[in-house]
């Protein structure tokens, strides 16, 4: 092997030629392994980027006579190693990779693709349930508490961004997802840390798919919620919510068997036009005959406080999308900044969020229904307001394969292996399609409670990957590379917001429990 790195050295097989500082002062070393230490990575991986500093296996550096010791790395193999080679083969070097450049994608979305995409992925359930979650809070309470939790977890879809840019230049790949960040950010963390990267991605996955089980939970019982209203309406039926699920237990399960994103995009599509029409109505229903401020609470309650952070934290919780939208754009450039599609979106969705909380909670008040402020329309004796019932219910159900198609993604790569024939793999997979559908039924079913399992979900699992975990990965990504006063900035914010995200996540599940488990108990 012969490798020139920044012409500082170079190896050949068992001999170093090492070029110090002093143009004059050349040394020959015969060793069979030897360690490097850089100023942006651990001292025990392979030099990736910034100045390097040789050392051999007793910790000799060559070039100085202090002494350190250091773990043994052989260089002479691994994946990162082979992707460096290849690099520096190729006339480059990792300080001058660029991840956006190196990617080859078959169909990249445009600014304006990515920007319906991120609208999509973030408005669903969640907005229809922020009356809810002002009347948890009160209307003041609410409209600060909005804005700044949209701030924060659009703050923190940066730093997941960043920290993806940074392991991406690394590790000389072109694009890295959620549990990959995680586990090279502890991969480059703190070498007492460095043990636990595998154990990070699969935390990110775990929690992964048991947010988006849990918002498949929710599309479930929010269709089954709506169409029992409607049909009761209309047709005098009485029958339970359990009944419904079941009913729908077949088409959801069939709908799910659909492997491929694009055939789900025709749904995608119906289910954007009836969401945009259905939000429409329910904003001109909400803004007829609106009483005064006074007459609903501008605080509610230290003990609702936890279910409004839940409900809010569900509503916002679009991160797992983040990386796969901006991974897939055409200029991925213009996915961050301060007037980038990302920005550009979550100022939408929060105004959109803080909108719908604030007149839903100011038109209905304390009588709004729990989980869902379309159930209010219901009080007006009107074929429009029950249009909207039906085209919600349809949006949801056709987006639930959406939702499926993340945690399915995780699970069955996973198990995969266990299946070697065709025929006997494309069965396993409809079989775990079938049982995890049916699992989100059989939850709904056991908690037929729309606001306490969107509250549950999002103080739980929503709370954990959008607060908790980027700032976590930030630490582990720049420990290292910030010093002094920036160093403790990053550190003093990233701790706040891992307290916040912990706080909530501890009261709001707990509160969230309790809901479900009182009005079982009253």
């Amino acid at each position: 092997m012969t490798t020139e790195i920044n012409g500082d050295f170079s190896i050949n097989d068992n001999h170093i030629k090492v070029q110090a500082a002093k143009p004059a002062q050349v040394s020959n070393v015969n060793c069979d392994k030897m360690t490097l230490k850089t100023s942006r990575v651990n001292e025990d991986k392979p030099l990736l980027t910034g100045t390097a500093t040789l050392y051999n296996q007793n910790g000799s550096n060559f070039l100085s006579p202090t002494a350190r010791t250091l773990p043994d790395t052989n260089i002479s193999s691994g994946p990162m190693n082979e992707s460096l080679e290849k690099n520096v083969a190729n006339g480059g070097s990792t300080s001058d990779y660029n991840p956006l450049l190196n990617r080859q994608l078959e169909n990249p979305t445009s600014n304006f693709d990515t920007m319906i995409h991120l609208l999509k992925g973030n408005i669903g359930t969640g907005i229809l349930a922020m009356p809810d979650a002002f009347r948890n809070s009160g209307w003041v309470v609410g409209l600060v508490c909005t804005a700044l939790l949209g701030a924060v977890c659009t703050h923190c879809m940066h730093i997941l961004v960043r920290c993806s840019h940074e392991l991406c230049v690394r590790t000389q790949r072109p694009s890295l997802s959620f549990p990959n960040v995680a586990e090279m950010a502890f991969e480059y963390g703190p070498p007492k840390l460095q043990k636990y990267s595998s154990a990070a991605s699969k935390f990110i996955n775990t929690f992964l798919v048991m947010t988006q089980l849990g918002f498949c939970c929710v599309y479930f019982l929010f269709v089954a919620t709506n169409l029992q209203e409607v049909i009761t309406h209309y047709f005098s039926v009485k029958l339970s919510v359990q009944s419904y699920l079941l009913i729908l237990l077949v088409p959801m399960i069939l709908l799910n068997c659909v492997k491929s994103l694009k055939y789900l995009t025709p749904a995608s599509f119906v289910a954007t036009i009836l969401t945009v029409i259905g939000l429409g109505i329910t904003f001109f229903y909400l803004l007829q005959g609106l009483p005064k401020t006074l007459s609903v609470k501008a605080f509610s309650s230290w003990q609702q406080l936890p279910l409004y952070f839940g409900t809010a934290v569900y509503a916002f919780e679009g991160i797992g999308m983040v990386l796969p939208l901006e991974n897939n754009m055409k200029n991925p450039e213009s996915f961050g900044g301060m007037t980038g599609v990302l920005n550009t979106g979550m100022v939408i969705v929060t105004c959109l969020y803080t909108s719908i909380g604030f007149f839903g909670y100011l038109r209905y008040g304390e009588a709004v229904k729990l989980g869902s402020i379309t159930l209010n329309l219901l009080l007006k004796i009107c074929k429009l307001a029950q249009s909207v019932r039906a085209a919600m219910a349809f949006s949801i159900f056709l987006s639930y394969g959406l939702q499926f198609y993340v945690p399915i993604g995780i699970v069955w790569p996973a198990l995969k292996g266990y299946f070697h024939s065709q025929s006997s793999q494309r069965n396993a997979e409809l079989s775990i399609r079938v049982f995890l559908v049916t699992l989100t039924f059989a939850l709904a079913a056991a908690i037929p409670n729309l606001s306490a399992i969107i509250s549950l979900v999002g103080s739980f699992s929503s709370s954990a990957l959008a607060l908790i975990f980027p700032p976590i990965i930030e630490l582990m990504t720049f420990w290292d590379h910030c010093s002094g006063k920036e160093f403790t900035l990053m550190f003093v914010k990233d701790i706040i917001i891992i307290i916040i995200g912990f706080l909530g996540f501890g009261f709001g599940s707990y509160a969230s429990l309790w809901n479900i488990i009182e009005p079982i108990s009253s």
